[in-house]
C-alpha cells in the first residue's frame, strides 16, 4: 500500500526551506531535480564536507496525485538502473564494445523516466558510478554488479522530478549535520562500497558469468529471463 506522505530529508550546507523546480546539476544520476534520501542520518552524512558541517533539511512528500518510479523494486532490473545513468551521467567509454554497449542498453533497457513525478532508487557516488563503468566497459559481470549494489549499503535517493511534486513538498525543519560525527561516517560507508567492489572485481570468472558483450551478442531484451537468473543469489 502506497502511503499518503513520506518524510524526506536532503543534505546541503544551507537551509532550504523552499527548493526550486529548474535549479541543479542536470547530469546528476537522475536529471536535474531536487535529491533526497529517506534516511536522515544518511542526509546528514551528505551534508558534510572535508572541511564545513551541513544541514540535514526535512520535508514532508505529499505523494497524493504523483506517480512515483522505484528503480530499485521488483518492476525494474539492474540494467534499468544503469541506463538511467547512462542517460545522464559521463561515463568512461574505453572501446568499441563499451560504445556499442551504452547505445544498445540506452536502446533496451531506458525507462520512460522523464513521465514520473518521483524517482527512487540506487545513489550512483564514486563508488557505484565505478561499479557501472567497470560493468560498461566489460571487467565487472552482471551478477557482481548486482552483488555490489546490494553490498555497498550506500542508499536509496529520493528524487523530486516535476514541477507538481515540488508543489507537494513541505519545509519542516533542519538539523545541524557535525561534520566531526558525519564526514568520518561519510567516508566509513565509501570505504564499505569500494571494498565490496575490490572483493567482487577480485574474485573469481566463473565461465557461466555474463558479461556486457555477452547481453550484446544474446540480443538480451528487458523482459528477458535470463536477467534475474544472473543476479539472483
Amino acid at each position: 500500500m502506497v502511503p499518503d506522505a513520506i518524510t524526506i530529508y536532503h543534505g546541503s550546507q544551507t537551509v532550504i526551506k523552499q527548493p526550486v523546480f529548474g535549479e541543479g546539476n542536470p547530469r546528476n544520476d537522475y536529471g536535474l531535480g531536487f535529491y533526497c534520501t529517506q534516511g536522515l542520518e544518511l542526509a546528514k552524512e551528505w551534508a558534510c564536507t572535508e572541511g564545513s558541517s551541513g544541514h540535514a533539511n526535512q520535508y514532508e512528500l505529499e505523494l497524493s496525485g504523483l506517480s512515483v518510479m522505484k528503480l530499485s523494486g521488483e518492476d525494474y532490473n539492474i540494467l534499468n538502473w544503469l541506463a538511467v545513468l547512462l542517460a545522464n551521467r559521463t561515463f568512461r567509454i574505453s572501446n568499441d564494445v563499451a560504445a556499442e554497449g551504452k547505445a544498445y542498453l540506452l536502446d533496451k533497457f531506458l525507462p520512460d523516466a522523464q513521465s514520473y513525478d518521483v524517482i527512487i532508487g540506487y545513489r550512483a557516488n564514486d563508488s557505484y558510478f565505478s561499479f557501472a563503468n567497470a560493468f560498461l566497459n566489460n571487467t565487472l559481470s552482471l551478477a557482481q554488479l548486482a552483488r555490489a549494489m546490494v553490498l555497498g549499503k550506500l542508499g536509496e535517493q529520493t528524487v523530486l522530478k516535476s514541477e507538481k511534486s515540488f508543489r507537494q513538498i513541505c519545509f519542516i525543519r533542519s538539523e545541524i549535520a557535525d561534520r566531526e560525527i558525519y564526514y568520518p561516517k561519510k567516508n566509513a560507508r565509501d570505504k564499505e562500497a569500494r571494498a565490496s567492489y575490490r572483493k567482487e572485481r577480485g574474485s573469481s570468472r566463473a565461465a557461466e558469468s555474463i558479461y556486457l558483450v555477452d547481453i550484446l551478442r544474446g540480443g538480451w531484451e528487458n523482459d528477458d529471463a535470463r536477467i534475474r537468473r544472473n543476479i539472483s543469489g
